[in-house]
């Protein structure tokens, strides 16, 4: 790589993505569809080098467009899977490990909180509380709170022996 086109890549790394954008149109001759600064600056680095030493020859051209006419093209999208389509019938469906703090689904949490009974119901894939779904405890936590806080220590779930 000659001297010149060494200083237009290193140039590169202190533009904004708008320069670059620009940059790349001038280098491409076709409108700049990316915002994203390291696809950019690679994509030109690679056009200048490419345009300063030739690029690629006729023949690596010619193998490529055979081997182009030789792909197979997908005309239609391919179909939708349905939900079990291609799980052996005798597979079995495992659970996450519920975490041993926990009580079952249906069970309550309840914690006296400031004067007021603060009841939390346990359903299968999370926790109810007035009315609302929650996905965690500190999230039900933080709600009551107004702060982060870890649900297993507001709610007083200490690990089980």
């Amino acid at each position: 790589m000659n001297s010149t086109v060494a200083a237009d890549v290193a140039r590169l790394q202190d533009m904004s993505v708008s320069q670059l954008a620009r940059r790349f149109e001038e280098v491409f001759g076709e409108q700049c569809r990316s915002r994203h600064r390291r696809y950019l600056i690679r994509r030109i680095a690679w056009r200048l080098q490419a345009n300063s030493e030739g690029g690629l020859t006729e023949r690596a051209r010619g193998r490529a467009e055979e081997l182009a006419d030789d792909a197979e093209i997908r005309v239609t999208p391919p179909r939708a899977r349905k939900p079990n389509e291609g799980v052996p019938p005798d597979t079995i469906k495992i659970e996450p490990a519920r975490d041993p703090r926990l009580p079952p689904p249906g069970n309550w949490i309840e914690r006296d909180y400031k004067g007021t009974m603060i009841r939390v119901l346990v359903v299968a894939d999370g926790f109810e509380y007035e009315g609302r779904r929650y996905r965690s405890l500190s999230a039900i936590a933080k709600a009551i709170t107004g702060s982060h806080i870890n649900g297993f220590l507001f709610f007083r779930l200490w690990r089980k022996s």
